[in-house]
């Protein structure tokens, strides 16, 4: 678990403000897609599944989920309509899921989950890690405070569930990593969540990539997407970190803590 010497808080209110940035990001990203589609690796085909962040659904991820497909790899959403939290009905509906494109691929799922949906993502892996290939999580604040957010009365409001009881719920505690290579993908500018909270624990398996950006645009954002396709893209069984050398260093610094 990563300790803070004192208590993580939200984002300051400009950085809240700056999360319309997510609009023209996605503008960016459109932009940007021809020379994606050029510098990213192809995928090997294996399923991903996708997970939608809090109050948002699958259509959240149509672009992600859309540009996976175009590198080749079987990419889906979860199916389950908008998320508001681990309400009755979801954990399983997850757990299905994954047993789902489990058996209809053969092959281990890798997990992508944006907020809340990373969140999910790492206690799906730690009560399946044999049906799970890898994990990112998209400013997913999983370590620290539960209250450093600036969504965190949502979460109460949308789930029934206080936030100081999410270790009770599926997979157990919340900052520990999951089993499998995780890497944690977080913006310092996250006007939603404190950066501080969405980085990894460090580990022979796990990584912390940090980009510059909004929150609400961490899922079609240019530097995002490249790092999700090369994460994946990597031989089962043979995870590396994430190569930051070269030009890779102008867009992906080394983790500061």
């Amino acid at each position: 678990m990563t300790a803070h010497a004192q208590p993580l808080k939200p984002p300051s209110r400009l950085l809240f403000a700056m999360e319309l940035r997510a609009l023209p990001e996605l503008g960016g990203f459109l932009a940007s897609l021809p020379l994606l589609t050029a510098l990213t690796p192809r995928g090997d085909g294996h399923p991903v599944l996708v997970l939608p962040g809090l109050a948002t659904s699958d259509a959240s991820t149509i672009a992600l989920r859309r540009f996976l497909k175009s590198k080749g790899y079987a990419a889906y959403g979860w199916k389950l309509g908008r998320n508001f939290g681990p309400r009755i009905g979801v954990e399983k509906g997850m757990l299905d899921r994954v047993e789902e494109l489990y058996a209809k691929h053969g092959r281990k799922v890798s997990l992508v989950g944006w907020s809340l949906g990373g969140i999910y993502a790492r206690q799906l892996a730690k009560m399946m890690p044999d049906k799970i290939r890898t994990v990112i999580t998209l400013g997913s604040p999983f370590n620290g405070d539960p209250r450093a957010t600036n969504a965190w009365k949502l979460y109460e409001f949308a789930s029934g569930h206080k936030v100081d009881d999410r270790e009770r719920h599926m997979g157990g505690g919340i900052s520990d990593s999951p089993p499998v290579p995780t890497t944690a993908i977080y913006s310092r500018t996250d006007g939603i969540c404190a950066w501080q909270a969405c980085r990894e624990n460090d580990l022979p398996h796990t990584e912390s990539i940090e980009v510059e950006g909004s929150h609400c645009g961490l899922g079609h954002h240019p530097s995002v997407v490249y790092a999700i396709c090369d994460r994946l893209a990597q031989p089962e069984g043979h995870w590396k970190p994430f190569d930051r050398s070269g030009w890779r260093s102008v867009f992906y610094p080394n983790p500061k803590r």
